[in-house]
């Protein structure tokens, strides 16, 4: 019987002179199994522990030789070990103790162990060149941390996704053009570093997966990305967002929804116009430099409007507006797509598919502390789009616009 644990091994005279243990424990093996006496010649009940400075290991006779069994954790499940087997090991323990009958126990044979088995469990890994990579041998179960790049990678490898404790992902530098759905399995992820690829899609399902409680930062610079779903602003968690160097036509709709983003990087892609949401932001850093933002021009309009409106129209503003609560099981669910991206109008009230739209300008210092000027010329103003419900507040915004002066 073998127990994999940290141990801390303590001389019971340290306090007599006056000293303190470290405090700290040791990668340690513990065996119980039987070992014959010098000097009895009687085969008695040992427990051995191997460390990774003490292979050969130390053994210590059971019976009759411990003070006390510590179970609090154990019963009320907090142990850190295995359950099972720390249970399994204590119930041993205890019955060499007691001198009792351990003929139906599975003794181990007290024997030195391996390197290997002993050493710190990694949590740290960096493979920086193809000749590196693992091809045979599993990573590492422990690890908290992977970097794999200059790999030529054109997948995620199914290996990865089973480190349960993985913290911060990143595979950068690589060739990798889809993201399996199963990423948004790994519980503790909060950082994923996907820079320099040649992805072209980031999934609905990652973002409705575990990553919305978890990922705090995620780098997409310099892929071939031109949209990002409607979804993506479920991973509410996010504080540092890179989207440089893609061919970002629009940012997501909802992006005010990330309420804890500070950092936001969306220089060079092809962004015409900032979503309307964007004046819910409360970011430290901005950059949206090298984007063809249009010129901004209230009277320049789109409008898609009909008289009067149509009954799913009215319909589906009058959810939105009482905030009457919907599902797919109440609703179809294309009026539940419809509801996800309506927009909200000047006067506060809200248009789904029948909208006036246009853009204004806006200065970014009013979403950000700091702001990487927007173009050469040292601007730091960019287009957001603004939606009118109807004619009246259309006209209302006009009349405004043009007292102030049309910017």
């Amino acid at each position: 019987m073998k127990l994999q644990c940290d141990v801390e091994v303590v001389n019971r005279m340290l306090p007599t002179f006056g000293m303190k243990s470290r405090g700290k424990g040791t990668r340690a093996v513990l065996s119980i199994g039987k070992h014959s006496d010098k000097t009895s010649q009687r085969s008695s009940i040992y427990m051995m522990i191997c460390t990774a400075k003490d292979r050969a290991g130390s053994k210590y006779k059971l019976k009759d030789n411990i003070e006390k069994f510590f179970t609090w954790f154990v019963e009320e499940g907090k142990a850190t070990a295995d359950a099972n087997s720390l249970k399994s090991f204590l119930s041993a323990a205890r019955l060499a103790d007691r001198g009792s009958d351990t003929s139906s126990l599975p003794l181990s044979t007290l024997t030195p162990v391996r390197a290997r088995d002993v050493e710190q469990p990694k949590k740290k890994l960096t493979i920086v060149s193809k000749k590196d990579y693992p091809l045979t041998s599993n990573f590492p179960y422990s690890l908290e941390q992977l970097q794999v790049s200059y790999c030529k990678l054109s997948r995620v490898d199914m290996r990865m996704l089973s480190l349960k404790a993985l913290r911060k992902l990143d595979l950068s530098n690589n060739h990798i053009k889809k993201l399996p759905a199963t990423i948004g399995d790994l519980g503790c992820l909060s950082e994923l570093i996907l820079h320099n690829n040649h992805l072209e899609a980031f999934s609905e399902a990652l973002c409705l997966s575990t990553l919305q409680r978890t990922l705090q930062l995620l780098d997409l610079s310099q892929n071939r990305l031109q949209s990002l779903p409607a979804q993506f602003c479920q991973l509410r968690e996010l504080v540092n967002l890179n989207l440089d160097d893609n061919e970002l036509v629009r940012l997501p709709f909802h992006i005010g929804r990330l309420t804890r983003l500070r950092f936001l990087s969306a220089a060079h892609n092809q962004l015409a116009v900032l979503p309307g949401d964007f004046r819910k932001l409360s970011l430290e850093n901005l950059d949206l430099f090298g984007n063809p933002f249009i010129q901004s021009n209230p009277l320049d309009h789109t409008m898609q409007l009909t008289f009067p409106l149509p009954l799913q129209e009215l319909a589906t503003r009058a959810v939105a507006n009482l905030r009457i609560p919907y599902g797919p099981h109440l609703i179809p669910a294309h009026l539940c797509r419809d509801l996800e991206v309506a927009k909200t109008c000047d006067c506060g009230r809200v248009c789904v598919s029948f909208y006036i739209k246009t853009a204004v300008s806006m200065n970014l210092h009013k979403v950000s502390q700091t702001v990487v000027l927007v173009d050469d010329m040292g601007g730091t103003d960019a287009p957001v789009q603004q939606h009118f419900c109807s004619l009246s507040c259309y006209s209302e915004f006009l009349d405004n616009s043009l007292q102030r002066g049309i910017r």
